[in-house]
């Protein structure tokens, strides 16, 4: 079975992802124990090469997948045999498994997330982190080539195995962070007049409502919180429309404050407000962004590619930059580390998808995070008389907006994306009153300034699917199928 194992396959940019389970006609098994094993010694060759000596402790955690603990135990033992001692965390969130890289009584070297985040049951997956943060794309091709060419050691001795309940230290994190921000005691209740409802879509989430509770909120009305890896009722995701209808209508029926909703392993999220009334992607960024432009006056704020031009307007009005960047979460938080490295202050960089990586918190993606910053502001507004969204009551949205997915049928998918890209964009640049937009990360974006268009579009190829996403949006009615025609007369569409 090694002989023939496509080891190149399992990577999904910085993550490792592949099927794990039997049962979804079309899709074999290819992520199984024996590769679990085969990775955990491979990470610990991979340690050993990027300078680490001694003895070496990683943690490892899963989310609630039923393939989670069976795949867990088969890279303790990989990295076992390779001398390492692992600390079993057990059911975890994936920004909690980081945290343990750099809480000091644990001293781990590395932690390992068992997660394929918001995919389907039969998934799954790893994340990897060190003190520095999570792996890079470069890092993980490393890994699977160790794995592939066995070029890894065995040790003379079996290392050791502990346990440990970081996500009890983890959730008492967040709510001494949630009572030092509202100017609390240590044991109050500065939440008490608020009623929050909590979805965690049977995901790894569920904690969070306890953290609430502790700090006095009604969470009457919270649903889906046991840890189910077939996940029954929705799937745990804030770009999911039944996953978000499910929290809106929870909002609704239990006349909440606010609602939250999480990803599987909580490194994304989404709020909504009193009128069930989802403030998601666009709304979510200009609301974090709020709070971190008057905390750092002038941050820039790094988000993907797919933003719209009122959230720029919104920052800007703030006194912030918006700098947009390429898909995909890991290259929006390392954009924004390398804007601090290069002398530009940037506190916030984030995605349309909810992954917020925060400054004061490692740059770490961590919904539970995000949600707990945004709470210190909900209780003090709450005080007020005010609530959230009054904070982006000035958000320009969109009158209209679409997402077409072009397919790609060459078996060279990624060669003829280029070619359409450099035929499109002489094209759209010479379309009266279309102009390209600069600077650009990512693929075409093109400014459509005529009266009855009022809006952009941007052209661009998936990170890792034989598909170029079109973006489209306007602010008059009727200014989608304006660009999209004019997009059928250049051959596009």
């Amino acid at each position: 079975m090694m002989m023939t194992m496509d080891w190149k396959k399992l990577q999904n940019g910085s993550d490792i992802r592949g099927v794990a389970l039997e049962g979804v006609p079309g899709e074999q098994v290819n992520l199984t124990d024996e590769v679990a094993r085969i990775l955990g010694l491979s990470f610990v060759e991979w340690l050993r090469r990027k300078g680490a000596q001694g003895e070496l402790r990683i943690a490892i955690g899963t989310d609630c997948r039923l393939s989670g603990s069976s795949l867990s135990l088969a890279f303790a033992n990989g990295a076992r045999k390779a001398g390492a001692t692992v600390v079993n965390c057990g059911l975890a969130s994936t920004p909690a498994m980081f945290m343990t890289t750099v809480d000091k009584e644990l001293n781990v070297a590395a932690s390992v997330m068992v997660t394929a985040s918001h995919l389907p049951f039969n998934r799954n997956g790893l994340k990897f982190f060190t003190p520095k943060g999570g792996l890079d794309k470069g890092d993980i091709a490393t890994l699977l080539d160790i794995a592939e060419q066995g070029a890894y050691h065995q040790a003379d001795a079996v290392g050791g195995y502990e346990t440990a309940d970081f996500m009890t230290r983890y959730a008492r994190h967040l709510e001494d962070y949630i009572r030092q921000g509202v100017g609390a005691a240590a044991t109050a209740e500065p939440l008490k007049d608020m009623h929050i409802v909590v979805d965690a879509g049977n995901g790894d989430g569920g904690f969070f409502e306890q953290i609430l509770r502790n700090l006095g909120a009604d969470t009457e009305g919270s649903q889906f919180l046991e840890p189910d890896g077939r996940f029954p009722n929705h799937i745990p995701n804030p770009e999911d429309k039944k996953a978000m209808q499910a929290v809106c209508q929870a909002v609704v029926n239990s006349h909440a404050d606010l609602g939250i909703i999480f990803d599987t392993d909580v490194d994304r999220s989404a709020i909504v407000d009193a009128a069930g009334d989802p403030i998601n992607r666009n709304a979510l960024i200009a609301l974090i962004a709020a709070v971190i432009l008057r905390e750092h006056p002038g941050s820039t704020v790094v988000t993907d590619s797919v933003t719209s031009d009122g959230l720029t307007a919104f920052i800007e009005s703030r006194g912030g930059k918006h700098h947009r960047f390429k898909r995909g979460y890991k290259n929006v938080i390392n954009e924004g580390i390398r804007l601090n490295h290069e002398g530009e202050e940037c506190w916030l960089a984030i995605e349309t998808s909810g992954h917020a990586a925060l400054r004061e918190n490692y740059f770490l993606d961590d919904g539970a995070y995000l949600v707990a910053k945004l709470l210190v502001d909900a209780a003090k507004l709450k005080a007020q008389g005010k609530q959230l969204q009054d904070l982006i009551a000035d958000l320009r949205q969109p009158v209209e907006s679409a997402e077409i997915r072009l397919k790609l049928t060459e078996k060279d998918f990624k060669a003829q994306g280029a070619r359409v890209l450099a035929d499109m964009k002489d094209k759209m640049a010479a379309v009266p009153g279309w102009s390209l937009v600069s600077p650009n990360y990512e693929g075409i974006r093109v400014s459509c300034g005529n009266a009855d268009e009022q809006g952009w579009l941007l052209l661009r190829m998936s990170l890792h699917d034989p598909v170029m996403p079109l973006n489209i949006e306007s602010n008059v009615k009727g200014g989608v199928e304006v660009i999209k025609g004019k997009l059928h007369t250049l051959g596009l569409l």
